[in-house]
């Protein structure tokens, strides 16, 4: 953490910018109160970029508009009904909002929006102390009602007021709070715990949309253990993504040290490890790390005790990917994502045959094609599924997997694995059967990938007397 001179000398530095000082100079002659606030403030102090710049004022929105046309690049007002103006000031996006005093009706999480003239009041309505500190502009003074900057040297999270007030007005602050154990490292203070749980069932208030988008958003932090693990502590995840908490009951059938659980905690953890390794300075891959998180939620539903005692969970990579297909669809996920992470989920056991004998370079093929652009995602998910403390037998999946790498490598300069086509394309195959459009053609054009994928590139010449072959053969 920066200390809190280095801090208020980041924030100083970044209100001398031209863009804000314009705009806090603006607003002063206007005889207006601007205070730059949440995020940005709290950040300075974690020395983390400082980003999305948020301003608050007790000009109400047409005074706001009035003050910000004459020196803006563009604005807009999309988000007037609750105060919020957007501005671009020489190339910068900015957004100021009017103190705000919401009510809340209890029954939803949609607050009666009042404006208030207040900062301090606009600052305790706000989610975590961390987040409800401000500084003055142009006077540089920073603003903390309710002991953010303690809590910031602490690294813990806590509310204003009353946790259960502050859940109870807006449910969706308890997967902020999740969120943010993992975005920043921070603890969750006792009596907000114990809100969380008490006021779990209160998530249902919330849209899926807005849980998705939170749930993503964890997701995509560096750590999302503490946060996930938080949200199945206090029952929350029982209720926005129950097949998570569900995977306490069983034990890992191949690693018995943990139950699968943890396990697939493991499994999150090494695959961004992987991702970020493998491909540093890329965005969070969120389609790898729900395939991570759920490759194993199949397995309380094929749970079977066998009459030796083993314990097996067959066929739970199709079942999961079926399971992982419902739940993300109503958490109203876009199709593509839903389709990939549930295809991931399906594939991932299939490399496990490969350290059972040597696959042949038609094994090697199918596994290429049935990843298709997956496939690199396929090798994260397959190398962070190793969880095993037993190092030798670690070390030998990985160099079997490194083994496979290598193979795919050399038949993809050898045959274009990437575009794994057969060789004759559709017009090929109906000019040399004298076919339309039509099944035939389907059939025939399946009939010469299985033969590429089997025995690789024959060409053009060779793939047309093998096609003229089989469709002799044909009833």
């Amino acid at each position: 953490m920066e200390s809190v001179a280095s801090a208020i000398q980041r924030l100083s530095d970044l209100a001398s910018t031209p863009h804000i000082s314009r705009l806090s100079a603006a607003f002063a002659a206007a005889g207006f109160e601007l205070a730059l606030v949440g995020g940005p403030v709290r950040d300075a102090f974690l020395d983390r970029a400082l980003t999305d710049l948020d301003f608050t004022t007790d000009a109400r929105p047409d005074d706001i508009l009035a003050i910000v046309k004459p020196i803006s690049d563009a604005h807009w007002d999309i988000g007037r009904a609750f105060g919020t103006i957007g501005a671009r000031i020489d190339g910068h996006t900015v957004e100021i909002t009017t103190y705000r005093s919401d009510a809340y009706d209890g029954e939803t999480r949609k607050p009666k929006v009042e404006f208030g003239d207040s900062l301090e009041a606009d600052l305790v309505r706000r989610d975590f102390t961390v987040n409800a500190m401000a500084l003055r502009l142009p006077e540089r003074v920073l603003v903390d009602p309710s002991g953010g900057l303690e809590d910031l040297v602490a690294k813990r999270l806590t509310t204003p007021g009353a946790p259960e007030d502050s859940f109870g007005d807006d449910p969706l602050r308890m997967m902020r709070a999740a969120r943010f154990t993992s975005q920043l490292g921070f603890t969750v203070a006792e009596p907000t715990a114990r809100a969380l749980h008490a006021l779990a069932d209160r998530i249902t208030m919330i849209s899926v949309e807005r849980v998705s988008d939170e749930l993503g958003k964890l997701l995509r932090s560096h750590n999302p253990r503490p946060g996930l693990q938080l949200l199945v502590d206090s029952g929350i995840a029982a209720l926005v993504l129950p097949e998570v908490p569900a995977l306490k009951l069983q034990i890992d059938e191949h690693f018995h040290h943990k139950d699968v659980y943890e396990h697939s905690l493991t499994v999150l953890d090494q695959a961004i490890e992987l991702e970020e390794s493998r491909h540093p300075g890329t965005e969070p891959d969120l389609v790898l790390r729900l395939a991570a998180l759920l490759h194993d939620i199949g397995k309380p539903a094929t749970k079977r005790t066998e009459g030796d005692g083993v314990v097996t969970f067959h066929h739970h990579d199709v079942v999961g990917a079926k399971l992982a297909k419902k739940r993300l669809k109503e958490l109203r996920y876009d199709n593509d994502t839903i389709t990939a992470v549930a295809r991931l989920i399906e594939l991932h056991l299939r490399f496990f045959g490969y350290t059972e004998g040597a696959w042949s370079d038609s094994a090697v093929r199918r596994y290429v094609r049935d990843a298709g652009p997956l496939l690199e995602r396929l090798h994260i998910l397959t190398r962070a599924d190793v969880t095993t403390r037993n190092r030798r037998k670690s070390d030998h999946l990985s160099f079997a997997y490194d083994d496979l790498e290598q193979r795919i490598a050399v038949l993809g300069e050898e045959e274009e694995l990437a575009a794994m086509r057969p060789d004759l394309d559709g017009e090929q195959i109906m000019d040399i059967l004298g076919l339309t459009p039509g099944r035939e053609v389907g059939e025939a054009y399946r009939f010469l990938l299985e033969l590429r994928l089997e025995e690789g590139s024959l060409g053009a010449d060779a793939a047309t007397e093998r096609l003229r072959a089989w469709w002799s053969t044909r009833p």
